[in-house]
């Protein structure tokens, strides 16, 4: 399993050279409420074996949490059921807030 650093995303969303990736953010939605990565879309970790079908495969897909341990669940889930180019971010929302963003909101 692949998996990035928010510094490394936070380049990658800024280069326009490259294909932007889909931005999975399997938090609940009172946690997407409080904070979320610009440009991500939220859909629950229980949600997701009901929705796999929405995401695209034609894009990496780059899973987002609080601290990257449910993202980690998620896209090992998602990489079993065939999907390919999926990336957890490291730290999760939590190190985007302390080294991308500082004026995120953190919980």
């Amino acid at each position: 399993m692949k998996q990035i650093t928010p510094v490394q995303l936070a380049e990658w969303l800024q280069d326009e050279s490259r294909p932007a990736p889909f931005l999975l953010d399997v938090r609940e939605p009172s946690e997407f409420a409080y904070c979320a990565i610009p440009g991500s879309v939220l859909m629950p970790m229980a949600s997701v074996p009901a929705r796999a079908q929405e995401l695209p495969d034609d894009v990496e897909i780059v899973v987002i949490c609080h601290h990257g341990g449910r993202s980690m669940q998620v896209a090992m889930f998602l990489e079993r059921q065939g999907f390919a180019g999926l990336i957890n971010l490291a730290g999760g929302v939590a190190q985007w807030a302390q080294q991308v963003d500082p004026a995120m909101p953190q919980y």
